[in-house]
């Protein structure tokens, strides 16, 4: 395959329909019967916040306390996800507050 765009064109269309395939799944899976399993109800309930602490380990592992811009931006970002998850109970808000606060540190205050 010499032609990128053809390449290009194979690769999105190769994505959209594994995305759509994992989407779709558990809804072709589970729409004749009645009753969840156990297993899905078991990782419904414990695989999001797993993938949450996960996440935070991740975020954090980077970590420099040698300089204040090293460990300020992210631990007050992270204290600000935090509280407003806690306040409002809504993710959307809960990263999107994070994030800008976090952008705004690294970009005009510690810049």
């Amino acid at each position: 395959m010499n032609n990128p765009t053809i390449y290009f064109v194979c690769a999105v269309l190769a994505a959209a329909a594994c995305n759509l395939f994992t989407r779709a799944f558990p809804f072709i899976m589970f729409s004749k019967s009645e009753k969840l399993p156990d297993f899905a109800l078991y990782l419904g309930r414990y695989l999001p916040p797993c993938v949450m602490a996960v996440l935070v380990v991740y975020c954090l592992k980077g970590i420099s306390f040698s300089s204040a811009s090293g460990f300020i931006p992210l631990l007050a970002s992270s204290l600000a996800v935090l509280l407003l998850h806690l306040w409002k109970r809504n993710n959307l808000i809960s990263i999107a507050g994070g994030t800008l606060l976090y952008m705004v540190l690294v970009q005009v205050v510690f810049s």
